[in-house]
């Protein structure tokens, strides 16, 4: 899948609601863990835009907006601290490009011994 010349990420998707404490679903403090504030957005950016290289998406669901795509990896945090996330993003059917939704926590799995 072609990701670099068509992958969007809106900045008030970061600036106003990623990084932005939130007492129900917040992310800020989250990505805070990794250096990511208010302070540094495009640091934030950044890492998205590493990790989506770094991996492969997983397709998701289709609706009348497009297609939905997982990508889940590791966002490389400005502090050296790195954090496992799944990045979801959305294949727009009106021009097929390629836009973020929204970064969760991924959860780690533990094995059974």
């Amino acid at each position: 899948m072609e990701i670099s010349s068509q992958a969007m990420i809106p900045d008030d998707k970061l600036s106003k609601y990623l990084l932005v404490y939130k007492e129900k679903n917040d992310k800020s403090k989250f990505l805070e863990q990794a250096g990511f504030t208010l302070a540094n957005p495009e640091e934030l950016k950044s890492a998205i835009y590493e990790l989506i290289q770094s991996v492969e998406p997983i397709e998701d669901i289709t609706n009348e907006y497009g297609t939905f795509y997982r990508f889940e990896g590791e966002l490389i945090g400005v502090n050296q601290r790195n954090l496992l996330v799944i990045t979801v993003w959305l294949r727009r059917k009106i021009d097929n490009k390629l836009q973020f939704v929204t970064l969760k926590p991924k959860k780690e799995r533990k094995g059974y011994d």
